[in-house]
């Protein structure tokens, strides 16, 4: 008798490259630390490759949320790193970013309605990200620093509810039961 396969759960692996990565970023936003290589690295490695992979995993099993989430956050961290790395004649300026971060709010708020299907924490994920990027954008059109700082303290809770979510389904899946809420 042959017994079925199943099939890994991926979500827990793009929410930890996205939460570690947000939560790194967004201590440097609220001005705790520098941008430094350790942003970056991450950002290509975790933020970017990671959740590429567990999006794309996330196609494969059929679920077009998990998938377009994924897939698109971990291109916004590589194109991100691209924007901070690659030395240009015209390198972006307050405005430009505004605009890019508010592609980006514009996109998760879409995300964040389709997120009101899903369970309690994932709608606190796309929520706070939602309001991040508004944030960020906001902070970059008017070249305010305190509107930047802000979205870096409500960036770090943004960061840890995916962390918290991520953690939380692997210790349920472990234990084959519900301990964490989510």
């Amino acid at each position: 008798m042959e017994t079925a396969k199943k099939n890994a759960n991926p979500g827990p692996l793009g929410l930890l490259g996205f939460g570690m990565t947000t939560v790194l970023l967004n201590l440097h936003n609220a001005d705790i630390m520098p941008l430094s290589i350790v942003i970056v690295s991450m950002g290509i490695a975790l933020g970017g490759l990671a959740q590429i992979i567990a999006g794309i995993l996330e196609f494969k099993g059929g679920n077009t949320f998990g998938g377009t989430a994924f897939t698109a956050y971990g291109c916004f961290w590589w194109s991100l790193v691209i924007i901070w790395t690659v030395p240009v004649t015209n390198p972006a300026d307050s405005f430009s970013m505004g605009a890019y971060l508010l592609l980006w709010a514009i996109f998760t708020g879409g995300m964040f309605i389709g997120a009101l299907k899903h369970n309690t924490i994932t709608k606190i994920v796309f929520g706070t990200l939602t309001i991040l990027f508004l944030l960020l954008a906001l902070g970059d059109f008017t070249e305010n620093h305190t509107i930047t700082l802000i979205a870096g303290y409500e960036g770090i809770l943004c960061g840890a509810s995916a962390i918290y979510s991520a953690i939380g389904q692997i210790i349920n899946n472990e234990h084959a039961k519900d301990i964490v809420k989510l």
